[in-house]
């Protein structure tokens, strides 16, 4: 892997911090992608050092919450495919399981929550962490899912529904 290029001095400063102010949000995305947060601060790693490499193919005026966002999904699928082909190890592993239920009302709803999101398809999931999650315009979701905003509407639309059935109500209509 090639190192990052060190960054011009005539960039402006306020567009790198944009960038690590936007680390809290890249973490969260991530974990959507991965099962072990290790795994998600490594895909949040490389997404920065891919958008530091190619900060000058930035256009001003554009969302730069949505260009990392992109740049972080093109990133996890490269490298699921590099993973696929290689073979990996089983993402269910008993190691990872908790072994002691939380004992807290809060911490048992988290649980809830957290396995009906598992239970969505991915896009399901990562429609709802954008546009609940983040608050991402449809506009904005629909730049990184490279969609129509129709289609961001009517997924986001569905995952709620979905979300609402797997934690066992019944959708509004």
């Amino acid at each position: 892997m090639a190192l990052p290029r060190p960054m011009p001095d005539d960039e402006p400063a306020s567009l790198k911090e944009q960038v690590a102010d936007l680390i809290p949000a890249l973490r969260a995305f991530a974990r959507t992608f991965t099962v072990d947060p290790n795994d998600g601060d490594d895909l949040v790693q490389e997404t920065l050092m891919r958008a530091l490499r190619s900060l000058d193919g930035f256009h001003p005026g554009t969302s730069l919450k949505s260009w990392l966002f992109t740049i972080m999904r093109n990133t996890y699928y490269t490298q699921y495919r590099k993973r696929v082909r290689e073979g990996p190890g089983a993402a269910d592993c008993v190691s990872q399981q908790l072994t002691v239920a939380p004992d807290q009302e809060w911490g048992v709803a988290e649980g809830e929550v957290k396995a009906a999101l598992a239970r969505l398809s991915k896009d399901q999931q990562r429609i709802l962490v954008m546009v609940a999650g983040f608050g991402f315009s449809y506009e904005e979701a629909a730049a990184v899912m490279q969609c129509a905003i129709g289609t961001v509407k009517s997924r986001l639309s569905r995952a709620r529904e979905a979300l609402e059935q797997e934690l066992g109500g019944n959708p509004l209509r």
